[in-house]
């Protein structure tokens, strides 16, 4: 059954003036207009499509992919605002509509915002809303630590950071912890770093622990050999020379120093690296 708001798979039941038809199930037939319907398509075919509601309250499919889909968050700019709210390019012909009473704060023509994707009850039509809190799961998370996740930026605060994690909860990047430029609505991997007692989630970029060091310290190793057998960079260099230079963390960075130090691989003096002769 065809379910609105999400890329369905829907089978092509006949062609017809206008587009071709879909077996919605419940919803009924579904038109996929000429427009976007593949010239090769047949009776029987099986389509990935999403599914919507057009102005006129008809359900229609497209083969376009939206920025989001229903239960979903992304960075969507504003592309007119009018007396019921703004309407936002989300990546298909009809803008998506986040109402006055959904919107944190006035929302501004041309700039973008992160929003949530959901059906409103009342209508049944796909709605936005930057009111993030309000969709985002508040029961305790069952993240594992080192678990790897898929993160949206948000707001940066005094402490880090905020982004959401695989569409369900807040967590945490400490401005410790970063080592590389980060932007609002950037979408990108992370890792499970602590589940605190209080509920709040730390997060990082790169995989926690001895796990990362052993594949680093072979990195780390490699470059030494690279460089002739010394490099210019100690335990003591800014963490903004080592993540530029390596892409990791100071932390990451004298946890792999540390295990070639312990396998008498390298010497550390006060000028750099060393390969042991």
């Amino acid at each position: 059954m065809a379910q609105l708001g999400v890329l369905n798979t829907l089978t092509v039941l006949r062609k017809g003036n206008y587009g071709v038809i879909l077996d919605g199930g419940e919803l009924g037939d579904v038109l996929l207009p000429l427009r976007e319907a593949p010239e090769s398509c047949a009776v029987g075919d099986a389509l990935e499509v999403f599914v919507y509601m057009d102005s006129d309250d008809t359900v229609v499919a497209t083969t376009q992919r939206p920025l989001a889909q229903v239960g979903e968050f992304a960075l969507m700019k504003v592309a007119s605002a009018t007396r019921f709210g703004a309407f936002l390019d989300w990546g298909l012909r009809k803008n998506l509509l986040v109402p006055f009473a959904e919107q944190s704060g006035n929302m501004a023509v041309g700039r973008a915002y992160v929003v949530h994707v959901y059906r409103d009850k009342r209508t049944g039509r796909l709605v936005g809303s930057t009111r993030l809190d309000k969709f985002l799961d508040r029961t305790p998370a069952s993240y594992t630590p080192r678990q790897a996740v898929d993160l949206l930026v948000c707001e940066h605060t005094d402490i880090g950071y905020k982004a959401i994690i695989n569409n369900r909860h807040w967590g945490v990047l400490h401005d410790a912890d970063v080592f590389q430029p980060l932007r609002y609505g950037q979408r990108l991997a992370g890792y499970i770093k602590k589940l605190r007692e209080d509920g709040k989630i730390d997060l990082v970029l790169q995989p926690p622990g001895y796990a990362k060091v052993e594949g680093i310290a072979g990195e780390l190793l490699e470059k030494i050999k690279a460089a002739g057998g010394s490099i210019n960079v100690t335990d003591k260099s800014p963490p903004e020379v080592i993540y530029a230079r390596f892409g990791v963390s100071k932390k990451v960075f004298k946890q792999a120093i540390s295990a070639l130090y312990r396998e008498r691989l390298i010497t550390i003096g006060a000028d750099g690296l060393r390969l042991v002769r």
